[in-house]
């Protein structure tokens, strides 16, 4: 191995195949949720042909990876933190660089979204048709959100998970069962928002577990028995319950059935372990790993982007574009997906040095820190809650100027 290349060797490589898969596995989904063609009038809608498939609602059982991805968040952040503390840094330094890792890479997208849309309008384009494609652009920026409440709780958690790890899940667990109640008794929907501060911080706990050798030392029955049991679970739950079969709809505001999914998720992770070992063993993987594990953010925000602007392209093209949700539509979503992939790592090449933090000056006070944290979490909240529109592309490529600028902020000695 050359002197160059990252000592892997204190690293579990399958959780960064997990990590990796995830993300592909998101671009895989949205390739597939992705129609656009002529309607009825001549003109062009959007659809989402996948959901219109009776089989979507079962197979997000399987295929809602974003539990997993929280999971194996949780597992570096145990690692992350501990590594921090090691090296004498303190909660609000690890918050403020663990900010900057989302927010930074967020703020040239956001640019993007204002330069388009603001092009789109001034071109007089359909506005459905534009803000269709914006919402559906912007559909990936719920993350943003859920993880910048995860990053900055990362220091508390940990310390409870030192002191009282059972007591910490059982009271996250509590907070998503009330969140859940009070939001189905009542019908208001805005309420489950507030499992932002549940939902997602218990799925990354169970990462802390994972981290501590929890799942380690269960058997491999247990495990199962362990898996088995939440997906059945989940069939009173979507069935004789209140919340949807489809696990899509239970992302946002998120619900109880989603910790069931990190759970079962977790115990076939560690079921996977010992395939997964042999798999990174060759030296390929750990290459195509690596390269993507280096992009993922950009890979993840700029996706949906991509796939708009490659099916725009289609359009253009004679022949190019079949009818959404036909034969052949379906047929041609593989050379999709490798074209949207291809284009988004080509455009990493300059959007991704936006992932790179570079040297950082001492951390700002506590008060900066929030405040750079709060401006970094409005505009992902605003679109998960309303959608993306010019205004929230303006506002929000602002505020993450304002986020980053603030965050990287030398104070003067």
């Amino acid at each position: 191995m050359s002197s160059s290349a990252p000592d892997l060797s204190r690293r579990d490589l399958t959780l960064d195949l997990a990590r990796v898969t995830c993300v592909l596995f998101v671009v895989l989904v949205h390739v597939l949720m992705v129609g656009i063609g002529p309607g009825p009038g001549g003109g062009l809608v959007a659809s989402r042909p996948a959901e219109q498939e009776p089989w979507f609602a079962a197979a997000t059982w399987a295929g809602q990876v974003m539990p997993l991805f929280f999971v194996v968040g949780g597992f570096a952040a145990a690692a992350g933190w501990r590594s921090w503390v090691r090296r004498g840094g303190d909660a609000v330094g690890f918050v403020r660089v663990r900010t900057l890792r989302l927010v930074q890479p967020a703020l040239p997208l956001f640019v993007f979204f204002a330069v388009v849309l603001g092009a789109a309008t001034a071109a007089g384009l359909a506005p459905e048709l534009v803000a269709a494609a914006a919402v559906g652009a912007g559909t990936p920026l719920w993350f943003l959100a859920a993880y910048l409440v995860c990053q900055a709780v990362v220091p508390l958690m940990a310390r409870l998970h030192a002191r009282m790890p059972r007591a910490t899940v059982l009271l996250l667990a509590v907070g998503v069962i009330a969140v859940d109640i009070a939001r189905f008794a009542t019908g208001i929907s805005e309420l489950g928002l507030a499992n932002l501060l549940f939902v997602w911080p218990l799925i990354q706990q169970l990462g802390f577990w994972y981290a501590d050798g929890w799942f380690d030392r269960r058997r491999s029955a247990a495990l199962v028995a362990i898996a088995a049991a939440c997906f059945a679970a989940l069939w009173p739950l979507t069935t004789l319950g209140p919340y949807s079969a489809s696990m899509l709809d239970n992302l946002n505001p998120p619900t109880s059935p989603l910790v069931l999914l990190g759970l079962a998720q977790a115990c076939v992770l560690r079921l996977l372990r010992p395939a997964l070992n042999r798999l990174m063993g060759l030296a390929v993987m750990q290459r195509v790993v690596y390269v993507l594990g280096m992009r993922l953010m950009t890979v993840y925000l700029w996706h949906l982007p991509v796939i708009l602007a490659l099916t725009g392209l289609t359009l253009v093209i004679p022949g190019a574009a079949p009818a959404p949700s036909s034969a052949a539509w379906w047929w041609s979503r593989p050379l999709m997906f490798l074209a949207a992939l291809a284009a988004v790592l080509a455009l990493s090449l300059v959007i991704g040095r936006w992932e790179v933090l570079g040297a950082l000056g001492a951390t700002p006070g506590p008060v900066a820190v929030a405040a750079g944290w709060m401006l970094g979490l409005i505009p992902p909240f605003a679109v998960m809650q309303w959608g993306l529109g010019i205004v929230f592309a303006i506002g929000g490529a602002v505020l993450l100027a304002a986020s980053v600028l603030l965050l990287r902020h030398r104070p003067r000695r």
